[in-house]
């Protein structure tokens, strides 16, 4: 398509002819769901289950099966017949066709990268020698499997840059297997490692073997629904049977905790995080120059963030929330007859350290922060002092920085939401950055705008929103507001080619950087959980009101979107002021928060949510919990809940009792829909293809109910 046509696509004026009145259409057919008597008594509240068959694996339950299939043969027609919803498929199918970097990995001069070329299913992995070398495919997993939805995960090359330890994930699960590839002869070795999940891959620096976590083996037909008991580390020696996998760090008796390893990039330690999903990391650290060298636990607690920098020699340094909710720089001599953290770089009161985006690079230590959710990269020297900042290419945000210390050359990613993910590459000496990779969107950029706000939540809390729309929308427009806010996560800017597909169509997308999230610190967090988790559905709520107040959006064109986390938010919200919205797209949605704990990895988030079984817990869980709060009698805006059939992380079940209590309440002739996606999971892995498709959906739906008219494109 030419640059004119375009521009002709994204500037088309549209003409906003509002929403159709949900009263006009007649309440829509749902199938049958069998209701029993479920109940059970906690704390003195009789609590009714009536759809918990639907709990029941669809594999080993051949009611729930059916029970699926009809759901899907009500919701595929509908959202197939949905008034532009063939521009959206097109429109994203454009959006999504460029090629995606990212930053590389270089050892012994070979550089590693995962590219996705247009609408590829999945991304490849490449290897080219030097940085202009000619690239090569390395691993394609576009190869495995005729639907394209088996895909790389987790990857890591080993020192001397002649094995690639890789990850594979089966249709969206969160189980891995582990293979090992010569990177000369692209030959995958035999060896094969089962059940590792929620890893990380970190090589022994004399490339021997690999450190993962990984669970007992389930019985035959439980993989699905295990839970997470068990979680350790091992090594694997190349050439061996995972039989003989060695443990490295034990699981602890009682408690639901993941851990996984690292290594120093100079190959002398490593690093074990365990973590109790509360948003910190407890430190045990290995000498691995020595044969007999003991763990030594350098953190105890999980309540503080941790991640390592880098070390040069026996110092380690750690990017930290201890003591310092919004981030500071610590070291450790490991050389000292006591070692202690001593403080290097103190927090700031006016930005958050990014742990993630931050390294030691050469000899300097490059730092991301964050003012007001937007990417500022700072460098200093080793003892500590301020030595400039990083240019980068506009406001936004920065990640993968990938390099070692006492090396010149990094490399890192910077989007934005109004910028595709480019690759840049850092000298380090020199500060100065060149693009190494970007690419070329089916949009002109030059035509969006992206817009600060912040406003005020119910209880006086000063929030960010940042609004993306066409430069020549400036009236009141449908909207699609999204946000997490939960475990620490910050919502930072970033592209998205299904963002760029609404807001193309002339609506407003907003993101809002609610509490629960990261973006100001732990203390940020923290308010936004467990008991104060209703700060978090008060601050989505403010910010729907703002968009409506400011004449942003249209009383009743504002949709709400949320994944995961996020679907436990709109779930919550659209029952607390079920009014204020017009249709709503709950994914893979948290819902049932009185047994949440008891499906697969439930058990970790106890941190974050607080405990059913525990009575002051069970209270607040009951307040908000989507499934038990549904309104009956108020009128619910148009509901499209998406999950998929092998998600084993927020089971489908959530999603199946929360669509089934909505279809039987009486809340309006809205349509509640379901659409259960088969041979996909949580999101990462699913094929390009599918998460087109997925989009169309509920633009389409959401445009429907919003009054969004969708103009077809030249």
């Amino acid at each position: 398509m030419t640059k004119q046509l375009l521009r002709s696509a994204a500037t088309a004026l549209l003409i906003f002819v509002g929403p159709v009145d949900a009263e006009e259409n007649a309440p829509m057919t749902y199938p049958d769901t069998r209701q029993t008597d479920t109940a059970e008594v906690h704390f003195g509240v009789t609590v009714r289950d009536p759809f918990r068959w639907l709990e029941n694996d669809p594999r080993q339950d051949a009611e729930v099966a059916r029970w699926i299939e009809a759901q899907n043969a009500l919701s595929a027609p509908y959202l197939e017949s949905l008034p532009g919803r063939d521009v959206f498929e097109r429109r994203l199918k454009a959006m999504f066709d460029h090629e995606t970097t990212t930053p590389p990995i270089e050892r012994n001069g070979r550089y590693f990268f995962e590219r996705k070329g247009g609408l590829d299913a999945q991304q490849r992995l490449l290897m080219r020698v030097g940085t202009d070398g000619a690239s090569r495919i390395l691993i394609d997993p576009n190869t495995w499997a005729e639907d394209g939805t088996v895909a790389l995960a987790e990857w890591a090359v080993s020192a001397d840059g002649a094995l690639v330890a890789f990850a594979r994930q089966d249709a969206g699960s969160d189980w891995r297997t582990i293979r090992v590839v010569d990177t000369s002869t692209g030959a995958v070795l035999d060896d094969a490692v089962e059940w590792a999940r929620f890893t990380s891959i970190a090589w022994h620096p004399d490339g021997t073997g690999f450190y993962y976590s990984r669970y007992p083996e389930p019985e035959a037909g439980a993989a699905f629904g295990a839970g997470v008991d068990g979680h350790a580390v091992y090594f694997h020696r190349i050439g061996s049977s995972q039989s003989e996998d060695r443990l490295v760090h034990a699981p602890t008796p009682g408690r639901a905790l993941l851990h996984t390893a690292d290594v120093t990039p100079d190959g002398r330690y490593l690093i074990v995080y365990t973590s109790a999903l509360t948003g910190g990391v407890a430190v045990t650290v290995t000498d691995l120059s020595s044969a007999d060298a003991a763990p030594k636990r350098l953190v105890e607690s999980y309540d503080d963030r941790w991640h390592l920098l880098g070390n040069l020699g026996t110092k380690l340094f750690f990017a930290t929330q201890k003591d310092a909710p919004r981030g500071r720089v610590v070291t450790i001599d490991l050389s000292d007859a006591q070692p202690g953290f001593s403080e290097l770089i103190p927090e700031r009161p006016d930005a958050v350290l990014r742990e993630g985006g931050s390294a030691l690079l050469g000899d300097r230590l490059l730092l991301s922060y964050t003012i007001d959710v937007q990417s500022q990269l700072e460098r200093y020297r080793l003892d500590g002092t301020l030595d400039g900042t990083v240019p980068l290419p506009g406001p936004g945000s920065t990640a993968l920085v990938r390099g070692r210390p006492g090396e010149n050359e990094a490399f890192f990613a910077f989007t934005s939401y109004d910028a595709p993910l480019t690759v840049l590459r850092y000298e380090v000496d020199a500060n100065r950055t060149e693009v190494w990779a970007e690419p070329e969107i089916a949009i002109d950029l030059d035509t969006i705008v992206v817009e600060p706000h912040f406003y005020t939540s119910k209880d006086g809390t000063r929030v960010p929103l940042f609004i993306v729309r066409r430069k020549d929308v400036d009236g009141p427009a449908p909207t699609m507001l999204h946000a997490y806010g939960g475990f620490g996560i910050s919502m930072i800017p970033h592209f998205s080619p299904a963002a760029m597909a609404w807001v193309e169509q002339g609506g407003v997308y907003a993101v809002a950087n609610i509490r629960g999230g990261g973006e100001y610190g732990q203390a940020w967090h923290h308010a936004g959980r467990r008991a104060d988790k209703q700060n978090v559905f008060d601050d989505f709520i403010a910010a729907g009101e703002h968009l409506i107040d400011q004449g942003i959006t249209p009383s009743d064109g504002l949709a709400i979107h949320g994944e995961s986390n996020g679907g436990l938010l709109i779930g919550a919200v659209i029952n607390q002021r079920p009014h204020l919205f017009a249709a709503a797209l709950p994914g893979v949605g948290v819902l049932d928060m009185l047994r949440y704990d008891r499906f697969t990895g439930g058990a970790t988030w106890v941190e974050e949510f607080g405990s059913p079984s525990r009575e002051e817990e069970f209270h607040t869980l009951l307040s908000y919990s989507p499934l038990h709060t549904i309104r009956e009698g108020a009128r619910y805006p148009a509901v499209l809940v998406t999950t998929a059939d092998t998600d084993n992380r927020v089971v489908p079940a959530h999603s199946f009792k929360y669509a089934a209590a909505l279809q039987v309440a009486e809340i309006g002739n809205r349509p509640h829909l379901l659409r259960v996606e088969t041979r996909a999971g949580h999101g990462a892995g699913k094929p390009t293809d599918m998460v087109i498709q997925e989009f169309a959906d509920m633009w389409a739906f959401a445009a429907r109910w919003t009054g969004l008219d969708v103009a077809a494109s030249d």
